[in-house]
């Protein structure tokens, strides 16, 4: 392994990459920056999943809903991580009134001359049931930082307190809220953009199919972070999971493990739909029947994610519907990498590549 100090690492992959036929399209394959072996995690990565387990638990709260521990699994998501931004992104709280009730946003401002900035409004991840706002806030910083943009992150509700569709819903509420009222937040209606991870990935690009049926035409790209996109054991025609689909060295049974550690749909269906039909499209976006007349989209997988293969489908489905969308997989990685920020360098990638994006549809240069 190379000896390079973080900066370096964040430089090599904006590089160090290769193309790769998946489905017969073109994925984007970002190599591990200081280690020239596949099949492998991230020596971050491993490091990371290696230690003693030292998050507190003194301050846990008992919740079990349809027999599942939701206070343990809410209590184990997160990571303490850092603030990558390189100049001064003020911090609002705003509560905006929803359908369902109260929806508090956090409100990330970079601090410029620039009038009406493109605004991203991010999703954070959770599996529908934890996650927060918090941990998000220095990737959605990182965001307004580099896309010289608005990022208005929303604290959504969860089940299984709230369950489908009332999360979706507030989420489409706010890039509503946003497009009727851009002099709120000093953005541009017209470049309004959608991004989250892992469920926030389900909720953004649902908000983009959602805006797309009801004609509303607000959101103008998405950039969906290893994103579950069917949550039901139906397999289409395109989807089927296997353990062969992974590049896994020595059979390393750790790989192994997190490779396979979100493939539990029953939970998603006691916790999170409840009856609801999980083959709904604004459940299940893979299974939509029409993926036409999207936004541009970004879909960012991690190699050893369940969730890799479903989401690789989706930008297939997009690409074939005329969608112009690309996919880039950042070898090493395993499921919930961005809460990593300012750790792993393909994190400070990541966003780079987004703003990149941003930047690219409206040509700033800045």
């Amino acid at each position: 392994m190379e000896n390079n100090n973080y900066s370096d690492l964040v430089r090599i992959l904006e590089k160090k990459t290769r193309k790769e036929k998946v489905n017969g399209i073109d994925v984007i394959i970002k190599e591990i920056p200081d280690l020239d072996e596949d099949g492998v995690f991230d020596p971050r990565v491993h490091k990371i999943l290696t230690e003693p387990e030292t998050k507190s638990t003194k301050d846990k709260k008992e919740f079990v809903f349809n027999g599942y521990p939701v206070g343990d699994i809410r209590e184990s998501m997160g990571w303490d991580n850092n603030d990558i931004t390189t100049r001064e992104v003020s911090t609002q709280y705003k509560i905006i009134s929803g359908e369902n009730g109260d929806i508090p946003v956090r409100i990330y401002s970079p601090i410029t001359n620039v009038e009406k900035l493109p605004c991203v409004i991010f999703l954070h991840g959770g599996g529908f049931i934890g996650g927060t706002v918090d941990v998000v806030e220095n990737p959605c910083k990182a965001i307004a930082d580099k896309a010289n943009a608005v990022v208005i992150s929303v604290d959504y509700r969860l089940a299984p307190e709230n369950p489908f569709p009332k999360g979706a819903v507030d989420c489409f509420y706010v890039v509503k809220y946003a497009y009727n009222n851009p002099e709120e937040f000093n953005i541009n209606k017209e470049k309004i953009c959608v991004s989250g991870d892992s469920a926030g990935g389900n909720l953004a690009a649902v908000c983009s199919l959602k805006d797309r049926d009801e004609k509303t035409n607000m959101i103008k790209y998405q950039a969906l972070i290893y994103p579950v996109v069917i949550l039901t054991d139906k397999k289409g025609e395109e989807y089927g999971w296997d353990i062969s689909q992974y590049n896994i060295k020595n059979n390393d049974e750790l790989i192994k493990i997190k490779a396979t550690e979100l493939s539990d749909t029953d939970m998603i269906e006691k916790l999170y739909t409840q009856g609801q039909n999980p083959e709904d499209s604004y459940v299940s976006p893979l299974l939509a029947n029409d993926f036409s007349n999207l936004p541009k989209t970004l879909v960012i997988n991690a190699e050893y994610d369940y969730l890799r293969v479903q989401g690789e489908v989706y930008v297939k489905k997009l690409i074939d519907a005329g969608v112009d969308a690309r996919n880039i997989r950042y070898n090493g990685m395993d499921h919930a990498f961005i809460d990593k920020c300012g750790i792993y360098p393909q994190v400070e990638d990541c966003f780079n590549e987004i703003a990149k994006d941003i930047k690219i549809l409206w040509c700033d240069k800045g």
